[in-house]
């Protein structure tokens, strides 16, 4: 109940925070926000070189299979990433005022929805251009991409309060995030690499290869995704979520003396 209470007391300040960022991130930038659609269309591109030309990947229609996989997985490892320092960050603030600190995690993922959703843009006009045909399925993308959301806020919750006491956190982080991009089929599909039931079990116990997987199946290829195993992780990114929230509300109090 107070972390309800709390969102609905300081969402403004998330909101407003995020905006406020946004904008001092592109503020010196000559093509301003259209960076955050170059940026993940240039990284395709270099992909589309490497996996598809010189490893000879092939999946159908690769360059939207690539893009949606780049979008899923920035979104979900920006978050987690920058979660760890997030605290220290933001010192000059909480040191001040108070702000319960998964605010500040709240506001953070705007910023990266706010980049997804342009990045969705430019698969809606690669999906036209590659004729795949738009139907009514696609709009389990929404219930889905909240489940991703709740599982990137899960995690971060959790590292969020450890990254303030655990200084190399951050590399640590860095490398398992690596690992787990490389298990999660950003750039193939992990059902057709692993031979006979160990792909779609890779697919499925793998959170982050599930979603995106599903995501693809959704927008690009017209299947019904799993709604079972949709529920399960949203189950399991609850209850980290209220480990984490657990941690934060225990522990905050101490956070300003320790950075």
């Amino acid at each position: 109940m107070r972390f309800w209470r709390n969102l609905k007391k300081y969402h403004e300040y998330a909101l407003y925070e995020a905006r406020a960022r946004l904008k001092s991130e592109v503020t010196s930038s000559y093509l301003n926000w259209i960076w955050w659609i170059l940026e993940p269309f240039l990284t395709m591109l270099i992909y589309i070189f490497v996996f598809g030309h010189i490893l000879k990947v092939s999946e159908p229609n690769y360059a939207v299979f690539l893009f949606m996989g780049i979008l899923m997985w920035n979104f979900f490892g920006g978050v987690v990433r920058s979660s760890v320092l997030l605290v220290k960050i933001n010192q000059d603030i909480i040191s001040k005022v108070y702000v319960p600190k998964y605010m500040l995690l709240i506001s953070n993922m705007y910023q990266y929805v706010c980049k997804f959703g342009f990045g969705m843009l430019v698969e809606l006009v690669m999906l036209l251009i590659f004729r795949v045909r738009f139907g009514w399925h696609m709009l389990y993308a929404i219930p889905f991409f909240i489940g991703y959301s709740m599982l990137a806020f899960g995690v971060s919750s959790i590292l969020i309060h450890f990254g303030v006491y655990v200084y190399d956190l951050t590399y640590v982080v860095g490398i398992i995030l690596n690992f787990v991009m490389y298990l999660s089929g950003i750039f193939y599909s992990i059902e057709g690499r692993l031979p006979g039931n160990f792909g779609k079990m890779a697919s499925k116990f793998n959170p982050v290869a599930f979603f995106i997987s599903s995501m693809r199946d959704i927008m690009i290829y017209g299947k019904a995704p799993s709604l079972v195993w949709l529920f399960l992780w949203c189950v399991v990114s609850v209850l980290l979520a209220s480990i984490g929230i657990m941690l934060i509300h225990k522990n905050e109090n101490n956070y300003a003396k320790v950075i």
